[in-house]
Order: structure tokens, then C-alpha cells, then sequence
């Protein structure tokens, strides 16, 4: 079984701990290293990526460390990869060149 760990109790997304590929199960750990929810993850993500901890509306706030890092520019399914396609941060305005546009 596949692990992320979520920082803090508020948050809303977890790190991937390793690769995660879509329908594998995660264990999303505190940070006591205590398992405190199951999920099925719905996307594959990288090592250190966010996956969703519960359905995310949009404009809803992505919550990290027990932080506000931006806000949910489309809905996001528990399980489900949180990056740049479908979050906008609180730090910096992404352009088209770094979401990938030509």
C-alpha cells in the first residue's frame, strides 16, 4: 500500500511518499506516523505531490502544514492529484508558460 503523509489535522491534502498510480490504495499518515484515513487514489501523482484528502469544491481553500495555500480553481475529488491545474496559489499568479500553454 501506497503512503503520504498530511502535516497537520486542518489540512485538506496529503504528500505522496512515493510515486502514487491511479486505483492504488494510500495510507495517509500523520505525522506520528499514526494512519488516520484510506483512499483510493482517483490520479497518478509524483513522489511529494498533493493528493486530495476529500472532495475539494471550487474557489474552496487548499489547506497544507495546517495552512492556506491557495484556493481550488475546479472541483477536486478526494484522491485526486493537487498541482497547478487545479489550484491557484496564494504565492505567485501562474503564467500560460508554466501551466503550458503555446
Amino acid at each position: 500500500m501506497k503512503q503520504a503523509i498530511m502535516m497537520d489535522a486542518k489540512d485538506n491534502v496529503a504528500n505522496a511518499i512515493s510515486a502514487i498510480k491511479a486505483g492504488e490504495e494510500v495510507a495517509i499518515l500523520s505525522t506520528k506516523q499514526e494512519v488516520v484515513q484510506r483512499l483510493k487514489a482517483k490520479s497518478s501523482l509524483p513522489l511529494g505531490h498533493k493528493i486530495a484528502l476529500m472532495d475539494i469544491k471550487r474557489g474552496d481553500e487548499i489547506k497544507k502544514y495546517g495552512a492556506v495555500i491557495g484556493k481550488a480553481s475546479k472541483n477536486i475529488a478526494a484522491g485526486e492529484y493537487v498541482h497547478i491545474h487545479n489550484v491557484e496559489s496564494n504565492r505567485m499568479p501562474l503564467t500560460e508558460h508554466m501551466l503550458g500553454y503555446k
